[in-house]
């Protein structure tokens, strides 16, 4: 089945039907018509996976995707357009231009946590470059990723966007065939068997993964708006969020303020028993349970620490004075529990995020701009929000992705297009003006190697519509200049030669 719906999607997309650009935008207006109207059911099955409440749901995952097919609706044309580029003297009355062009087909490998933003956002990245793409939603999600096979369809291309689902054989057999892109969201071992499977056939991978995001509280910063921010990205979603803050860094003289701040925001948001919360979510499966329990072993916990195995809950979970070698402090948690690392001061909290992988993401709450520049300056992640969390995600002109282990490549609005196209070189030359090009040919001398030698050094020049008549607008002002001043010195110069004449008369 999963070589079968490869075929089909590599023999639609060669059928060239996907480089209208009409043709990408009923694609897309239809998945966006999908969205709308099959939300309840959508809700539905979230609620069956995760235990997501139905008011988070648009929230979380549907806004934004809404959000990222009206951009690629509204921008599409001026996206796929050939984008002019500078040129030097011997092309500079040619044609030189990038061409975004389709890649063909890519795999899309989604994830369980946001079944639906995190496989569908690449997605409208895929049909607004052109490409056919077969998609893999997650297994783990299982409800979500039945629904999704049964809706695409529907709604879209059958042969161009194939839904395959299954588990680890039909996801390894998927990476024996041979893509033009794989787009993998998850974890970073999974990670690497996919960009491995990718080498085989030199397929350019984008890989979002995770890792353990930083949030760094500053002493004088809000501590009371910070532990409700915090909070909230912590927690949402039962802390199963890629770029949720992983661990709490702050000095020790506020740590006490630090629980106090959460302890009364998860007070307000879930109530004294989140477990009877419709708001609060649920650990995807018994494995992932008992991986995020094992991490909470021979720690008391200063906040929560409740579960239900039979229910997969775990509650939110606060642990103090966490030793910084501690096995908690070493994987993803990935679950509701936020451990506190105390640290002197900000050079210290640099210090311990530089001695680790690069994260997803930082946080960073402080007032102080030059503090803030500085941790920025002086650290590396895939993002940075100051303030607040998990914000950054929401914009659709800044690039989401990770660096080193936190992943490779970046996506999001016209970032997704761009990395899912081909961004072909032209330049489109006239059959004239051969006495330019005489320099380059043999047999070759000083004087021709010279001449190319210029020719090739000088000053490119940007020939886009704004630029160009702002260059000629100068071009004329300067020659304006250059004749004034000529008949000047003419002027001048013939007054000279004239008092010269009647001097050499009377004398």
């Amino acid at each position: 089945m999963e070589r079968q719906a490869v075929k089909k999607a590599r023999e639609a997309f060669l059928s060239g039907r996907t480089r209208a650009l009409e043709f990408r935008l009923q694609q897309l207006t239809a998945l966006q018509k999908m969205i709308a109207e099959r939300q309840t059911e959508i809700a539905t099955a979230l609620k069956q996976d995760i235990n997501r409440s139905q008011y988070d749901t648009p929230l979380l995952e549907l806004i934004g995707l809404e959000n990222d097919i009206s951009l690629a609706i509204a921008k599409l044309a001026e996206w796929a357009a050939p984008r002019p580029v500078e040129r030097n003297l011997l092309t500079i009355r040619d044609e030189v231009y990038i061409q975004p062009e389709p890649l063909g087909v890519v795999l899309i490998i989604g994830a369980w946590n946001y079944p639906w933003a995190l496989t569908l956002s690449p997605l409208v990245g895929a049909i607004a470059a052109g490409n056919a793409a077969v998609v893999k939603p997650s297994e783990l999600s299982e409800c979500s990723s039945l629904l999704l096979r049964a809706l695409l369809p529907r709604y879209l291309d059958q042969d161009l966007y194939p839904v395959v689902t299954g588990g680890v054989s039909e996801t390894q057999e998927l990476l024996k065939q041979r893509f033009d892109h794989v787009f993998y969201t998850g974890s970073g071992s999974v990670g690497r068997l996919v960009m491995e499977a990718a080498s085989r056939h030199l397929t350019p991978v984008t890989l979002e993964l995770g890792g353990k995001s930083p949030c760094y509280i500053d002493k004088d910063c809000d501590l009371r708006v910070a532990c409700r921010r915090i909070t909230w990205g912590k927690f949402t979603n039962c802390g199963q969020t890629c770029i949720a803050p992983d661990y709490i860094l702050c000095e020790a003289s506020i740590q006490g303020k630090v629980v106090d701040g959460i302890r009364q925001t998860l007070l307000e948001f879930y109530g004294a028993d989140p477990k009877c919360s419709a708001d609060y979510g649920r650990i995807i499966n018994p494995r992932h349970f008992n991986r995020v329990m094992n991490l909470m072993e021979g720690y008391t916990a200063v906040l929560g620490g409740q579960s239900d195995a039979s229910q997969r809950y775990i509650a939110p979970t606060v642990l103090k004075d966490v030793p910084p070698h501690s096995r908690m402090m070493q994987e993803e948690i990935f679950g509701p529990v936020l451990p506190i690392v105390t640290v002197s001061d900000m050079d210290e909290a640099i210090r311990f995020v530089n001695e680790r992988e690069k994260p997803l993401a930082l946080y960073i709450f402080c007032s102080d701009k030059l503090a803030v520049k500085k941790m920025i300056e002086e650290t590396t992640s895939g993002g940075v929000t100051v303030n607040d969390v998990m914000m950054h995600y929401t914009l659709s002109s800044l690039p989401f992705g990770g660096v080193g282990q936190s992943g490779m490549g970046s996506y999001h609005g016209k970032h997704t297009f761009d990395r899912l196209s081909h961004m072909r070189a032209c330049l489109v030359r006239s059959l004239g003006m051969e006495s330019f090009n005489l320099a380059r040919y043999p047999p070759q001398d000083r004087q021709r190697a010279r001449r190319v030698r210029m020719a090739l050094r000088s000053p490119m020049i940007d020939f886009s519509k704004r630029t160009f008549v702002w260059a000629v607008a100068a071009s004329v002002v300067a020659f304006g200049l250059f004749v004034t001043l000529l008949v000047i010195l003419l002027i001048a110069s013939g007054l000279n030669c004239t008092c010269w004449y009647w001097q050499g008369f009377y004398n």
